[in-house]
């Protein structure tokens, strides 16, 4: 064989394995393009129903995309807190943030009206149907979400009143010191009590040390947060609403591919219903719970005493209506569209 001959079929052979070289690296480079990696966080721990959605979220993307999609989930304040959730998402901390409207209510005006609202006697799943429905239905600026896009949306129970000592009546409930959540602080107020501001992390030691009486809140608390260890009592009124928001940077949304778009907006009216299912079934869960390990009671208002409730509170129902509609925001027709939907889901 003459050198030149030797000389073509080393190059060949070296050419021959460098090409197999680049398709492997494209062949990887397509592959790790086709991975879709997204985190998401949320601002409490990892037993509260919001990020047990998320977890679920996370899981049944995954088995949609056949694995295409890890999503990395970060709840307990890991990521984002609540007071930088929405802002986390907008600068790309986070691809997808879950939020309650309440932490920022000046952001969110016209939204919040379906949690802050009194009143309205309806349970998770039903609530979360109907808040999801009005975030497709109502435009995006309106609501204050132009700039992203929403994965999922839910709501709480109502909050109810859970003290230490029995409230039947009005006069039961004056002077007692209650730990609210914002939206509650006026609605206390006009019942006579004392809110107290305080963060669910230091609801429990004040509970403990008698710093307050009584806290309004979600009924899954007595166990998830072991609340019932220092309240006996619940009364049946509902009063304000939570309603969770999982938001999506708009960027990071328009880069997935459509097959992945479609799997997330399928999602969405799902996840709604799941969350409040998820939290009905756990509420009732906890109550048994409770009463059989804490001795807890709950306490049905006379017709007449709830009649007095709701004479108190309607004209802060009517104030926080009248003061988003001086915003230009269409918040009585989002008040009527919000029972309206309610009672179709019912």
């Amino acid at each position: 064989m003459t050198s030149q001959k030797k000389l073509w079929l080393e190059t060949s052979r070296r050419l021959t394995r460098l090409s197999g070289v680049c398709a492997g690296v494209l062949l990887s480079t397509s592959a790790l393009a086709d991975n879709i990696n997204l985190s998401y966080a949320f601002f409490a721990p990892s037993q509260t129903f919001p990020a047990v959605q998320m977890e679920h979220w996370a899981k049944e993307l995954n088995e949609r995309t056949d694995g295409q999609v890890n999503v990395n989930t970060f709840p307990g304040g890991t990521l984002l807190t609540a007071a930088n959730m929405f802002d986390g998402v907008l600068n790309g901390v986070a691809d997808i943030g879950l939020s309650a409207t309440s932490y920022e209510p000046g952001r969110f005006p016209l939204l919040n009206l379906a949690g802050n609202l009194t009143g309205i006697d309806v349970n998770s799943q039903t609530a979360s149907q109907a808040v999801y429905e009005l975030i497709k239905e109502f435009p995006a600026e309106t609501l204050g979400l132009e700039e992203f896009k929403v994965i999922t949306a839910f709501t709480s129970e109502p909050g109810y009143l859970h003290t230490q000592e029995s409230v039947t009546s009005l006069e039961d409930l004056e002077g007692q010191e209650i730990r609210v959540p914002g939206d509650s602080t006026a609605v206390v107020q006009a019942l006579g009590g004392v809110p107290v501001g305080l963060t669910q992390s230091e609801t429990g030691e004040a509970l403990q040390a008698g710093i307050v009486n009584g806290y309004v809140g979600s009924r899954e608390t007595l166990m998830d947060l072991q609340y019932a260890r220092n309240v006996s009592y619940i009364t049946d009124y509902p009063l304000t609403n939570v309603v969770f928001v999982a938001v999506m940077n708009q960027q990071r949304w328009d880069a997935l591919p459509e097959n992945v778009q479609q799997e997330i907006d399928a999602l969405g009216a799902e996840m709604a219903s799941y969350a409040g299912k998820y939290l009905d079934e756990h509420i009732q869960e906890s109550l048994t719970w409770a009463a059989e390990n804490h001795d807890l009671e709950q306490l049905t208002l006379s017709e007449e005493e709830a009649e007095r409730w709701s004479a108190l509170l309607e004209p802060i129902n009517e104030q926080r209506l009248e003061e988003v509609a001086a915003q230009g925001l269409p918040a009585f027709e989002l008040r009527d569209r919000f029972i309206e939907l309610i009672e179709q889901n019912q």
